[in-house]
């Protein structure tokens, strides 16, 4: 179980890098089990050969004890981990909530470009995806903040997404992030890290 649950951490790696009711009811508590199960297989399933290769050179790497252990003291050092954050990815996606994190993702990687056609690219991508009403990923937001972004889409600055980009982690910090310290997932990679774990630098 260990072995398998850090290799699939490692083959996460692979992917291109929510929020659900806090009153459901216990008896699905099974059924998230198993979907998340079904979530694992899914992606073992569908990794790509040259993905797995690659992951196949790198199976000796995971993260130590240490690491796993600082990813409890906030959702800022799970998110600057690459396993970290890995696992949080896996984690939401086992919940059918994984836009949060993607969008997240996705404002980070905006924030990084200079040109202007590059961020007038960006920026009409990530508001088809996350942001328009009906939106494939539509994240929650007030009609102010979503209002702001359509108005800066012709001229898109680096602060453009900055106001969602906040509103977005401050609900996986109180919400997403608190379930997965205290998930089933989280307190076996802790055991699978003191059990075979090597530091890797974030």
């Amino acid at each position: 179980m260990r072995e398998n649950l850090t290799a699939v951490l490692s083959q996460s790696m692979a992917f291109p890098d929510c929020l659900t009711p806090t009153d459901l009811l216990a008896e699905k508590k099974g059924m998230k089990r198993k979907n998340w199960r079904n979530r694992i297989r899914f992606l073992l399933k569908t990794n790509s050969s040259k993905s797995v290769l690659r992951l196949m050179k790198n199976r000796s790497y995971r993260p130590s004890a240490d690491d796993v252990n600082q990813w409890a003291q906030s959702l800022e050092k799970l998110l600057s981990h690459k396993y970290g954050k890995a696992a949080f990815c896996i984690f939401l996606k086992s919940e059918f909530c994984e836009e949060n994190i993607e969008f997240w993702t996705a404002c980070e990687d905006f924030s990084t470009l200079t040109t202007h056609t590059e961020m007038a690219s960006k920026a009409n991508s990530i508001y088809e995806e996350f942001i328009k009403s009906e939106a494939p990923k539509e994240i929650n937001l007030d009609f102010h903040t979503r209002n702001a972004i359509v108005q800066s889409l012709h001229e898109p600055t680096t602060t453009s997404f900055l106001a969602a980009q906040r509103k977005v982690y401050s609900l996986m910090e109180n919400n997403s992030y608190p379930r997965f310290i205290h998930s089933d997932l989280y307190k076996e990679l802790c055991v699978a890290a003191r059990g075979e774990g090597k530091h890797i630098k974030s």
